[in-house]
């Protein structure tokens, strides 16, 4: 049973992105669990500051040296070499096999060297990352951030063992990873910081990352890979994913070079900016990454296939759905987040340290962030679509002025007093931007997208999203008298009664005008829940003996 759960492949985008989307909920939700002690536990002041801040420079490595590589380079790579044998339901051949220890081998090294120079040099840059810190500040900063320096090697040598299992359309335990490393975080949060302060969350980062490694190995095992170290900087694979690297590499580093940018914007805004715009960024990335990112991962074996082959048709077809689907999946979020961020807010992180002021700082923040949703919920996507024909520049290049726009937007907001608001409302423009850039870029490449299909979806989600709003309004304002707005209890059942009723709303609203991925939606739940009557059953029966 374990083992069929490690190594079962997923038979379709759908089903693969359901996987992926519920694990990302529980993954998103133990997130917000640790969110939850984190702000409990520290408030929103200056060692959650340093702790975020902490992230900046070990996150830049992992985004750098293994989204860059894996993402762009390894899986359409090690797609190419799995084709070369039929190997079936088996893991993989022994061609596809050694590039894979190959890459695990020598990103290990260069990671463990980056992390040792990093820990080393941290001094020297955390007074460039956080320039409104004072010196206790940047000291309590630097010692977070050798701490968790170990993380990136862990994380990157667990990043190409999920690049070979979502290779092979094994999405259960890459999924589950990101779960047991937000648990490593909490467990550091519960058990150590009660001794060690806001280092023990530090400690807690690389625990839960040599678990999300320990996870997705012990799955590439039972999948039949077996480790043999080996170096070769002139291996064809690995000159191919070096090629395939830079660019998204270069793509990324703007990325990064930009939050650092905000990261240094919010530390001037004064105590809890880094840590308000943070916990905000996490509470909006929750739709993202169940919606979004579940079907980009999901879709992306796929749509690299379908490319490889030169069908274009269905290439399009595929992307059109995928996009379809996530613009349904991701407008009620959005109604949700603008309408009920007070709710969310203070029902996620009200506890402990973190005040009423902080509740509504991060509030606010959160509003602005929700207003980019879609373009976020569509961006891992459509970078895909470009990587899926080997085009690692393009992407690069749309970044890059997305990120001259947003960050020329957040510098002229923080000094007109907008504060983290601000920096949230830069980012969206960002991000809308970057999208409608890297639709036109994708239209221009291979033509006709299918707009047609997503603009009569998007009407139609947009009518339907206007009666979620109003049913969610009204009900706030109905249930607010009955319930104690002073206690948890009461700010949940208003939150909770007014969401699920408004979603119910728009299902039923996009249903009725024909939306087919409401009525996908419908078919889906008939299935799951509702029992076909005796009559239905009998005659499947009977067709089955019949077909036999």
């Amino acid at each position: 049973m374990v083992r069929k759960l490690l190594t079962k492949a997923s038979g379709s985008v759908t089903a693969a992105a359901a996987v992926l989307g519920i694990a990302s909920m529980a993954s998103r939700f133990v997130g917000v669990l640790r969110d939850r002690l984190l702000s409990g536990t520290f408030g929103a002041g200056r060692e959650l500051d340093a702790y975020y801040a902490a992230f900046r420079a070990p996150d830049l490595i992992y985004n750098l040296f293994v989204l860059g590589a894996v993402t762009a380079g390894f899986i359409p790579v090690f797609t190419r070499y799995l084709a070369k044998k039929d190997v079936g339901e088996e893991a993989m051949n022994e061609e596809a096999s050694e590039l894979g220890s190959l890459l695990f081998t020598m990103l290990g090294v260069i990671l463990l060297v980056l992390g040792v120079l990093g820990a080393l040099t941290a001094r020297w840059f955390v007074r460039a990352l956080a320039p409104g810190f004072d010196e206790a500040g940047r000291d309590l900063t630097v010692k977070l951030t050798r701490v968790m320096f170990l993380s990136p090697l862990f994380l990157g040598l667990s990043g190409v063992l999920g690049g070979m299992l979502q290779t092979r359309r094994r999405f259960f335990i890459y999924a589950l990873a990101p779960i047991l490393y937000n648990f490593g975080i909490m467990a550091g949060v519960v058990l150590l910081s009660p001794t060690m302060g806001i280092m023990g969350a530090a400690v807690g980062v690389t625990i839960g990352a040599f678990l999300h490694f320990l996870a997705q190995l012990v799955a590439c095992r039972a999948m039949g890979w077996r480790f043999r170290p080996a170096w070769s900087a002139r291996h064809e694979g690995v000159v191919q994913v070096a090629k395939m690297t830079g660019p998204r590499m270069a793509s990324l580093a703007v990325s990064q070079f930009n939050v650092w940018v905000l990261t240094g914007i919010a530390s001037t805004v004064g105590a809890g900016g880094i840590a308000v715009f943070n916990l905000a960024n996490n509470l909006q990335s929750f739709p993202v990454g169940i919606i979004g990112v579940s079907f980009a991962v999901a879709a992306f074996p796929l749509i690299a296939e379908l490319a490889a082959k030169g069908d274009r048709k269905a290439f399009v077809e595929q992307l059109s759905k995928t996009v379809r689907t996530i613009l349904f999946l991701v407008v009620p979020a959005t109604v949700a987040l603008l309408l009920l961020r007070a709710q969310i807010v203070r029902v996620v992180l009200g506890t402990g340290r973190f005040d009423w002021k902080d509740t509504i700082d991060t509030a606010d923040t959160l509003a602005y962030f929700s207003l980019s949703l879609f373009a976020q919920a569509l961006l891992p996507l459509f970078a895909r679509a470009f990587f899926a024909f080997h085009d690692v520049k393009t992407p690069l290049v749309l970044a890059a002025a997305s990120v001259v726009l947003e960050r020329s937007i957040a510098w002229v907001l923080v000094g007109r007093g907008m504060g983290t608001p601000g920096l949230a409302f830069a980012f969206s423009v960002g991000s809308v931007a970057n999208i409608v850039f890297m639709w036109v870029a994708l239209r221009h490449r291979i033509g006709d997208l299918g707009e047609k299909a997503v603009l009569r979806t998007l009407a139609l989600t947009s009518v339907a999203g206007v009666a979620m709003a109003a049913a969610i309004q009204g009900l706030k304002i109905a249930v607010a008298p009955v319930v104690n707005m002073q206690t948890f209890a009461g700010i949940f059942a208003q939150g909770a009664i007014a969401g699920c009723a408004g979603i119910g709303v728009y299902v039923a609203a996009a249903y009725l005008m024909g939306s087919e991925e409401a009525r996908d939606v419908v078919r889906m739940y008939r299935r799951k829940f509702v029992p076909e009557p005796a009559e239905a059953q009998i005659g499947q029966e009977g067709e089955t003996i019949i077909a036999e």
